[in-house]
């Protein structure tokens, strides 16, 4: 098998598939030369409990660098109607759940190197097995009649190859000659059926911010008047936000503004901070200080089908969401383990056509229920109707008097549909 990407998702895959299929040879694929300090990159990651334990199955948790979030404070910015009074609120607690966190929140750095070296360790053990391929970034994938060649500098046949390589949404991508990454070579080989697009014309602002009084282990998810903003709580030891006063706590920024009409882009940090006080929740505390913003596009790629011959695709490759709902690495970390699973039943070379027919029927759920889901809240904040801020605000308002509707939201959020 050969695994192109070694991001989270393409790590755990080829993590776990050397732990549980050792009949198995595995080629991991990179164009990053292991020479980058990649525990340096400060991307947040909102991790669901599922993962978490995903992780710990493979020995590549992190806790120490991990904050364990322990409620989700969920709020819409006034005016909004709420039949109970007040803004309308939903708490999702860990305690009322029965786990010991939600999910928890780590840098992509942390996270991948993490990975990183336990794979590289188990491939020491398995020199014969095992192999890494970093820094020669593959240029071309050709189909054959029973397997796939890879060509990364020297063309190899392979009996599979799974693509887990993926980046950040492109609306220019669909131009042609856009890419010539291996995700888009996959696209172009399984592009007889287009993949699912919308460009959603919004734009996140990702940084970090020092917060005074804001309560320890809690994730705030804002929909705010000009988009949804999310504040994840980090770790002591993350990169902190410029200037921080003492006793200062830091979190994650998110926030996803209308492209056409962006409320930062024109902003300082000074004037971002006091935007960014005027629309969080008071619980969440105050801005004190912020890192400079970076900006992505935001839309949403699926792929419609994630196996044709001897190619499957998982993670980013198969499908970018839109960040509302922090879902997309968890959704990816799915991908890889059920793959796995599904090998498991079938322990031989021989099974790979029999198992690639059942990844797409066991996959549909929980993938197009998450696709469905994000692609749902991301289309509402462009909506013009007058009177949908007062439905979410009621629907939020039912959704916190429910309890167990309540509850099957967070078993959904930390495991996926099963």
């Amino acid at each position: 098998m050969a695994v192109v990407g070694a991001g989270p998702v393409g790590l755990g895959l080829a993590l776990h598939a050397a732990q549980q299929l050792p009949w198995l040879d595995i080629t991991l694929f990179d164009a990053r030369p292991l020479t980058i300090d990649v525990s340096r990159d400060p991307r947040t990651l909102a991790l669901s409990l599922g993962s978490v334990h995903l992780l710990r199955r493979l020995k590549a948790w992190d806790a120490a660098a991990a904050q364990p979030i322990a409620e989700v404070h969920v709020s819409q910015q006034p005016p909004s109607w709420n039949p109970l009074g007040g803004e309308p609120v939903v708490h999702i607690r860990a305690a009322d759940e029965g786990v010991e966190m939600l999910g928890a929140v780590l840098t992509h750095g942390r996270l991948v190197a993490h990975l990183q070296a336990a794979w590289l360790a188990r491939a020491a053990q398995e020199p014969q097995r095992l192999h890494s391929s970093f820094g020669a970034p593959v240029s071309a994938l050709k189909p054959l009649v029973d397997g796939v060649e890879i060509d990364a500098g020297v063309a190899e046949r392979f009996d599979l190859a799974v693509i887990a390589e993926g980046g950040v949404f492109n609306p220019r991508a669909a131009a042609p000659g856009a890419s010539t990454a291996p995700a888009a070579e996959a696209a172009r080989w399984l592009g007889a059926r287009r993949p699912l697009r919308h460009d959603y014309r919004q734009t996140a602002w990702v940084g970090q911010v020092t917060l005074q009084g804001a309560p320890a282990g809690v994730a705030f998810e804002r929909f705010s008047r000009s988009g949804p903003i999310a504040l994840l709580p980090l770790a002591p030891g993350s990169t902190a936000a410029r200037e921080p006063p003492a006793g200062p706590s830091r979190a994650a920024l998110v926030w996803c503004v209308a492209s056409d009409d962006d409320p930062l882009a024109a902003l300082d940090d000074a004037q971002r901070i006091e935007v960014l006080n005027a629309h969080i929740h008071p619980h969440a505390g105050r801005v004190v200080a912020i890192t400079p913003l970076k900006r992505f596009d935001l839309g949403l790629q699926a792929e419609r089908t994630l196996v044709d011959g001897r190619c499957v695709r998982i993670g980013n490759a198969a499908q970018m969401l839109h960040p509302v709902a922090g879902q997309g690495l968890n959704l990816g970390l799915r991908d890889a383990f059920e793959l796995v699973r599904l090998f498991q039943a079938r322990p031989d070379a021989a099974a790979i056509d029999a198992v690639l027919r059942h990844v797409e029927r066991h996959r549909a759920l929980d993938r197009w229920a998450m696709i469905a889901a994000t692609d749902f809240l991301a289309r509402t904040f462009t909506w013009p109707l007058p009177g949908l801020g007062a439905a979410r605000g009621l629907g939020m308002a039912m959704l916190q008097a429910a309890g167990p509707l309540k509850s099957m939201l967070a078993r959904q959020m930390m495991f996926g549909r099963r």
